[in-house]
Parts: structure tokens; sequence; C-alpha cells
């Protein structure tokens, strides 16, 4: 007989891992639940500690703020640009949907805060590897600008989220649209719709058009950029955007936006400015970075030297070419930003070349090849061929399409040699090239092409005067900074501290650069920045002269100088060592005539050939003296002279053998100035004349028959290895 089943069965007990993801769901629940309750709690907190609406009605849009130069003199006055405020039903209904096309499209239905915009913000973050766009909601941005600041920390952005709700708790859609709409900055000191629509269109905003709309609703995202008076065209794209953005949340049709053309709007001329303005819109943004204070009247001190302002956009103006825009940045051995220019006339175009305009700076970028050189132990007297050259498919080219053969650093350095900068980059490693750049504070991406070398990374102007400075400065780091100090009603709330710690490099590969710096303006292609004094620097052009640079620095002060076109079209005849050089050496004089003359810690050397005497010495008449090398020893009396038929090359030194007793004696000085011949072609830039160039290096057909006689006797006295074959004369060379 079958065993009869039991009539109750045993139930399993759950796996140790169901249990304990139970358990953990169980305390994410609980977690979620307490945060929940936390932040309920803080938003009703906030909530009631809100002003009223007409409280914040009537609390100021910004702050009076005084800017002072150097010297104590006021600079600027400035201050919130108030118009009228206008009720949510007097503010034109394509002005409001264009703010929320643009701003906040789910602006209706969301409570403060837009989980899905904050998500997608992030999903961008993680595709690009930056923060591309916000999440901010209108609400947000209203909390923000009222209550907060715009610095980019975790906790700022967290209390703005409680505010956010907060605010939506207390008020309605429709006021807290006409709250943002009215105290929202939209550049040039324009707080709110009405006096945004004064200043940039001449009327009130209870009058805007459609395109006036989205032209102004395109400001709020980067009022600097997208300014009327500071870029037309950008803001005319930027509106073209909002339109876009307007007919696909279904507040206008598409005929309606083709209709509203942002290119037929007029703009009001805009008030006189002075360069001035172009130092107070880069200094004065970064007061939200530095002071907590958005009430109280500022008195802000600055780092600017009017006499030296007046002298860089007189410098500028002077020298920049027809249809060219120049820029200007003058640091001081601390950091201190004691001029800017960031245009030729800031009432046309407040947009600050010096800060903002990203340019290739050609051969100027050969700072960071040298000293990464440098740094791996290379000096300015070690020497490479200069020869053809092929890097990955690449084959650089010098700008005379010549090469010189066997030259030391320095004198590639000086004449800008492309092909030496190639092999030293090449050689030292294009990544190690690139990391020298930021480590001297390149802020803008830097490619690691071979090409690199040669300055093809955009750059600003700004950050290659504060390497430029570090060099000047032994290797430690000179940041720029433009403010000083700040009060508020007569107490200091802030004081800037100049940081001297961070060294660069060593104070023996700051002092090599600095040597070669000065060779490139003693006889290189930055000659026309001399001032009189001690100068080292470096030109920069790039293809096609579309850019022209000059960065150097004398007795402590370091200006960078840039010129060209905004659409980068070429410019007939710009090099680094044309008008930019003109320009340094015009304001430099200026700048520091009453600063002591400071001599760099290594003097200043020139080429090999440089430091040869005059032709006068080697060919004059007899003086009973002798030949001698360049150890002092004399050569022999029968040593070959220049081949009969010469002397329309050299009309001073006669041909055949040597009479007795002639000869010359070789200066035991270097020369107070460069030789005749060795001098180099005013070509006014980096295009020197190669038959100058081979002179000067020894190689080449353009060497010169000069050296023949004294380098055979010389090179198989001291070093049969060393000893060349006669060269075949060349003919005489255009004078």
């Amino acid at each position: 007989m079958a065993r009869a089943r039991s009539s109750t069965t045993r139930t399993a007990a759950p796996p140790a891992w169901r249990r304990r993801l139970m358990l953990a769901v169980k305390i994410s629940a609980f977690l979620a639940v307490l945060g929940l309750g936390a932040l309920v709690t803080a938003v009703f907190i906030a909530r009631s500690q809100l002003p009223s609406f007409e409280s914040l009605k009537s609390s100021p849009n910004g702050q009076m703020i005084r800017v002072h130069a150097a010297d104590g003199s006021v600079l600027v006055s400035l201050g919130p640009s108030y118009g009228e405020w206008l009720p949510y039903d007097r503010i034109p209904a394509v002005m409001r949907d264009a703010t929320i096309a643009v701003e906040d499209r789910r602006f209706r239905s969301h409570l403060g805060v837009d989980p899905i915009g904050i998500a997608r913000s992030v999903m961008i973050r993680m595709e690009r590897g930056r923060w591309v766009q916000g999440g901010s909601t209108v609400t947000q941005q209203l909390a923000r600008n009222i209550f907060l600041n715009n610095q980019k920390k975790f906790g700022r952005k967290f209390r703005e989220w409680i505010l956010a709700l907060a605010l939506e708790r207390k008020f309605d859609k429709d006021q807290i649209l006409e709250l943002y709409l009215n105290k929202v900055y939209y550049g040039g000191g324009a707080y709110g719709i009405d006096a945004a629509s004064r200043k940039f269109f001449g009327h009130g905003a209870d009058r805007l058009s459609l395109a006036e709309a989205a032209v102004i609703a395109g400001l709020v995202k980067a009022p600097s950029n997208y300014s009327p008076t500071a870029d037309a065209d950008a803001a005319k794209g930027r509106a073209g955007v909002v339109l876009q953005q307007m007919v696909r949340n279904g507040f206008v049709t598409s005929a309606q936006a083709a209709s509203a053309d942002p290119g037929d709007v007029k703009l009001a001329p805009p008030a006189r400015q002075n360069s001035v303005r172009y130092f107070t819109d880069w200094a004065l943004p970064q007061l939200d970075l530095l002071i907590d204070e958005t009430v109280k009247p500022l008195e802000v001190w600055t780092t600017l030297d009017p006499a030296m302002q007046r002298e860089a956009d007189a410098a500028i103006r002077a020298n920049v070419p027809k249809g060219a825009q120049g820029a200007l940045v003058a640091i001081d051995r601390d950091g201190a930003v004691r001029a800017m220019v960031g245009g030729t006339d800031y009432v046309s175009s407040i947009y600050n070349r010096a800060t903002q305009a990203q340019r290739q700076p050609g051969s100027a970028f050969k700072l960071f090849v040298y000293l990464a050189a440098l740094e791996a132990g290379r000096t300015p007297e070690d020497k490479e061929i200069d020869e053809p050259v092929t890097i990955d498919g690449w084959s650089p080219r010098n700008d005379s399409r010549r090469n010189s053969g066997e030259v030391t650093l320095r004198t590639a350095f000086a004449y800008s040699l492309n092909t030496i900068a190639a092999k030293l980059g090449q050689a030292v490693g294009f990544q190690t090239v690139a990391d020298m750049a930021r480590r001297f504070g390149i802020t803008t991406p830097v490619n690691t092409h071979p090409s690199m070398v040669l300055g093809t990374s955009d750059v600003r102007l700004i950050d290659m005067t504060h390497a430029f400075a570090s060099v000047g400065n032994k290797g430690v780091d000179v940041a720029p900074f433009g403010i000083t100090r700040v009060t508020a009603d007569n107490e200091t709330i802030y004081t800037h501290e100049v940081d001297r710690s961070r060294v660069l490099v060593a104070p023996t590969v700051a002092a090599q650069m600095t040597d070669l710096l000065q060779t490139a303006v003693n006889t290189g292609t930055g000659r026309a920045a001399q001032i009189g004094r001690p100068v080292a620097g470096k030109t920069g052009t790039t293809t096609s002269s579309k850019d022209g640079w000059f960065l150097g620095f004398s007795s402590g002060l370091t200006t960078g100088i840039w010129m060209g076109r905004d659409d980068a079209r070429p410019i007939a005849g710009l090099h680094g060592g044309t008008a930019p050089a003109r320009a340094f050496a015009q304001f430099m004089k200026a700048a520091v005539a009453s600063r002591p003359i400071e001599q760099f810690d290594t003097q200043v050397t020139l080429p090999e050939a440089q430091l040869e005497p005059d032709a006068e010495s080697y060919y004059g008449a007899p003086d009973n003296m002798s030949f001698v090398d360049d150890d002092g020893n004399p050569l022999p009396m029968d040593a070959p002279r220049a081949p009969a038929g010469d002397q329309d090359y050299y009309p001073d030194r006669p041909a055949g053998p040597l009479p007795p007793n002639a000869g010359i004696q070789q200066p035991l000085q270097q020369p107070q100035r460069p030789r005749d011949d060795l001098a180099p072609p005013d070509t006014g830039g980096e295009r020197l004349d190669q038959d100058w160039l081979d002179r000067v290096t020894g190689q080449g057909q353009g060497a010169g028959r000069r050296d023949q006689g004294r380098d055979q006797g010389r090179d198989a006295g001291r070093d049969p290895a060393r000893a060349q074959p006669p060269r075949t004369p060349p003919e005489r060379p255009n004078q």
C-alpha cells in the first residue's frame, strides 16, 4: 500500500542573494523617503523666508560699481541700466514665447527643476567629456540672479534647486516669468527686457517685434558673445536659432519665422566708449568668483596703468594694417595687467581680441618647442643640420625654401628655421611640447600633430603673453590678474595675493630661453622690436600672412601683440617682424622709460658669424700684424687669399699671395655693431634672404668667398678631420 503523501508542503527559504537584495531595496527606499522628506522640509523653510512679490519687484537689479586704476583715478563707474517695469500683460507675447522656447520649453509643466533637462545635460557631459549645456530652468536662473552668484560649485547648485522649488510653491508661473523678464541680465549693463530694448533698439520693450524679441531672448545664454554691439552677426545668428525653437515648440509658424528676418533689425547707435572698457569687461566678471557681495556698492581697485593704456591704444592704431584689427596685453613681473587693447575701436566692436579671440601663433609657438628641448638637456650652442626633413608624411620647409646646413640652435631660433623646430619637436616628443605649452598657461586645446611645432593650434593672446612673462620671471609662473582690492562700505572684502610658488622650469632653462629670445631681437626676425635696452622676444607669422605676432619682455614688463583680420583673410606684407614688432617698440619705449634698465642673466650672444670682426678688419690695409684663428693662434703668412678677379666682391682685398708683414689681427672683444655684409636685409619680417642667411651660417652657395682661405688654414692647422675642400667661388650676390 502506497504511503500517503503529507497534506502539507514545506516552503523553501529564499536564497541569500535575494535576501540581501530585498534588504538593499528596503534601505534605499528608506533613504529615498528620508531624503524626500528632508527636501520637502528644506523647500518649505525656504518658501517661508522668500520675500513677497512686491519686495522682489522693488529690489535692485544689480550693484553700483566704481572701478579705479592703479594710480587711484576712476576708470569708469558702472551700474545697472534700469528700464520700465513691465507687468506680465504688457510684455509682448512674442517676448514671452521666445524666452520659453529657447531657455525652458517645459516651463509650464515642471515644478521648478526639470529632471529631463538635467538628465540630457548629464548625458551630453558623458558623451563629450565636458559640460556643454546646463539643465537650468527659468525659475532656477531667476533664483540664481536674485539670491546667488555664478560660482560653479555643487553646493551653490543645490541651493539653487531648493530656491527654485520654493519659488514655484510661492508664486505662479506668470509671476515667475514677469520677475525673470524684468530682472535678467542682457549685457551692456542692461537688466530686464525694457532696458535691453532701449539700449539695442532705441524703444521700449512693449513694442518689440518678433525679430527683436528673438535677438533679446538669444542674449541670455552669453550676453558678451551675442551682444548686438559686440558682434551683430553673432547676435543675428543666435536670433535665428531662437526662431527655429519657436517653430519647433509651436509658438509661431514657419511662415511667421521666415518673415521675421533678424538681419533687417535696426540697432540703436551705441554710446561712445574707449579702450579701457576692454580691460573692465575682462576684469569685472571675475568678481563673481572673488566675492559673495551682490548688493552693496563696490569700489574695485585694478592694475591698469592709464598712461600705459594710452600708449598701447596709440601703438595699435598707428601700426595696425588698414582693414585689420590689433590687440595688446602688457603684464608686469607680478602678473598685474597694466594695459589691454582688444581692438582698434571699442565703439565699433567690443569683442576683446586680447582675451577671447583664438588664432594660430605661428613661429611664436616655438617658445614651447625650444623650452622642451632645453629642459631635455640641449643648449643654445648645440648644432643641428638644416636640411629637408619628413615626419609622418609632413615635410616642413623654411620660408626661403632653402636650407643652410649645420647651424646652432641659437641661429635656428633667431632666424626661425622651421626644419630645426620640427627636428627638435620630434626628438623631445610632440606630446612633451604640448604639455610644456599647457604648463605655461595655454588654456586652448593643443594638438600633437608634427606641424604643431609651427603654431597650428589656436591660442589666446593673453595666454601667450602669460607664457612669455613666466620665462622672463626666471621660470616662475606669472598668472595675469586685473583686480587688486575690493571694498564695500569702506571695508576691504578682497585683496589679491601674488603666488610666486609655482616653478614651471628650472632657472637655468629660463635663462637659456631668454638668451635665445635676445638673439631673435638683436639679429633675427625681431629686429624691429629693439628699444635701446635689453629686449627678449619672438615673432610669429601664420600661413599667407593671416596673423602677425610679437611677444617680448624688457625691464620687468612683458607685452604681447597680435594683428590680423577677424575673417582670417590674408594681409599683404603682414609678418610678426613688421607691424607687430614696430607696435611693440613704440609701446615699450614709452612704457618702460621711467624704469631702470635691467640686464638679463645671460648677455646677448650673436649667431656664429655675427661674432666675427667687421669686414674692414679682415680686409683693410696692412698693419704689420698677423692673421690669427679663433683661438688666437697665428696662421701661415702664405695662407690663400682671394683668387684673382674676385676684387669686385671684396674690393679692399687684393688678390695673390700675401706680401711680407701683411695681415690682420682678430679683435679680442665682440664688435659693437654687426658686419655690414652680415646685417640682415630689410625684409621686415621672418622671410629672410637666403643668400644672406647662408653667409651668416657659413653654409650653402651664398656663403661668400671671404672665408675660403681663413677656413682652410684654420681647419687644416687645428684638426685635419675638420678640414674642408675649397669652395667654388660663387657669383657676386645682389647688394
